[in-house]
């Protein structure tokens, strides 16, 4: 396993999901960096070397299998390796975009990234132009994106797109499609071997591919993480309730209650599906009923995704309503479209809850502003899953994060909890 240049592991980030594609950059160095320190301790030793003498015959080493006539770097100090190719982006006035990549990917293991929920000022057509990009343009940017990389020969492609476009469209009601599952047959068609993604709406999106695998990683660790900064997970101070929002969510939930051994009670809406609700302020819910008791405790929910934020405002308000001391929520991706920020803003000035805990993997940088938003970090887990697909080894601990939940519990102080290497891999 190479530490050091040259690898032929290659990231190409598409403009929404650059941020986060650096992110996950900046873990993969200091992984490998780490990894490659470790490995020179102990083969300096065995052959009686210099950690310096090592350092330089591995350099000479990959010198003399570059291709390059033209010999950059140091020759006695480490040389990450160079994972993020270069790419222009062009946005044109009539809403076409084009993708056109700068450096080499013939052969290499590819791994797109895209943001589709970025909806932040980009800098585009070299920094000239400032374009907001709608999920529409996201996904038309990834498919140029992959046409670009396969036409220029990479031998593999992998998406890495936490937040799965169209995951709310993946069940045939009357006369529609089934959007889900067509972007699925279109990356297949170009070419796409593999998909990352995070905490996907439906069990039923990994059914619509034929060749192409899904792995679908869960937040739940970083959201304890950050959890047990603020809650006593003990019960020593506090006692906790996981809340399931809604039937839809129990599974998730009752992971959580079973991981950390609390009770799991559920909150129940009856719904009027004539009414299409637009905004934070119009639902379908006729009747909300607690099957559980969150009288005196710390209430905790946990979902997907959060949009408008509609039915959640809801939820809180109805747990306060029924003696909850506070309200917290956990959200794998946070995307608060519309007036959701400011809606919520409101909803905290009146108590209605707590804190939200969010995760990096959609970039919304007003959010971070916000004293009740708690934003935890799973660019390390990505990079993490990333290495082990481009090593061909076994992903099952890192989709399976139940033991290292454990480590968690188990402390009397959650807080100063102080995962091992592997773990941070893991989780950060």
């Amino acid at each position: 396993m190479p530490y050091t240049e040259p690898t032929s592991l290659a990231i190409v980030a598409c403009p929404g999901g650059e941020a986060f594609a650096n992110e996950v950059i900046t873990h993969l160095k200091h992984m490998y960096k780490h990894r490659f320190t470790l490995k020179n301790d102990v083969v300096s030793k065995r052959y009686e070397l210099t950690k310096e003498e090592l350092v330089q015959r591995i350099n000479l080493q990959n010198d003399l299998q570059t291709s390059d006539l033209c010999i950059r770097g140091a020759t006695d100090k480490y040389r990450p390796p160079v994972f993020k190719v270069n790419a222009r982006f062009t946005y044109f006035a009539n809403g076409e975009v084009k993708t056109e990549l700068l450096d080499t990917v013939r052969g290499k293991d590819v791994f797109i990234f895209q943001d589709v929920e970025n909806h932040e000022v980009l800098k585009l057509n070299e920094g000239k132009n400032d374009v907001v990009m709608t999920v529409n343009d996201h996904v038309m940017s990834l498919l140029v994106t992959i046409d670009a990389v396969r036409m220029a020969g990479a031998g593999n492609i992998t998406l890495v797109v936490p937040a799965y476009p169209y995951s709310r469209q993946h069940k045939r009601k009357g006369r529609e499609g089934l959007t889900a599952s067509l972007l699925g047959h279109i990356y297949e068609m170009q070419g796409v071997s593999r998909i990352i993604t995070l905490d996907l709406h439906s069990r039923e999106i990994p059914n619509a591919f034929s060749r192409c695998n899904l792995d679908n990683l869960h937040a739940s660790y970083q959201i304890i993480r950050e959890l047990s900064k603020i809650v006593d997970l003990t019960g020593k101070t506090e006692d906790m309730v996981i809340v399931s929002p809604d039937t839809g969510a129990i599974d998730r939930n009752k992971f959580y209650a079973s991981g950390l051994k609390l009770p799991l009670a559920m909150i129940y809406k009856e719904r009027d599906y004539s009414i299409v609700t637009q905004d934070a302020h119009s639902t379908n819910i006729k009747s909300v009923k607690l099957l559980g008791d969150v009288k005196g405790k710390v209430a905790f929910l946990a979902d997907d995704m959060l949009g408008t934020g509609g039915t959640l405002l809801k939820a809180m308000q109805f747990l306060k309503e029924q003696g909850a001391t506070k309200v917290i929520c956990a959200i794998s991706l946070p995307f608060f479209t519309g007036d959701a920020i400011k809606n919520f803003d409101e909803a905290y000035e009146k108590g209605l809850f707590y804190r939200i805990i969010g995760t990096n993997a959609v970039y919304h940088e007003e959010l971070l502003n916000r004293e009740w938003y708690i934003s935890t970090d799973v660019s390390g887990l990505f990079a993490n899953v990333i290495t082990r697909i481009h090593y061909n080894q076994s992903l099952s601990e890192l989709l399976d994060n139940r033991n290292i939940i454990e480590k968690v519990v188990k402390q009397n102080t959650p807080q100063d909890v102080k995962p091992s290497e592997e773990d941070q891999g893991k989780s950060e």
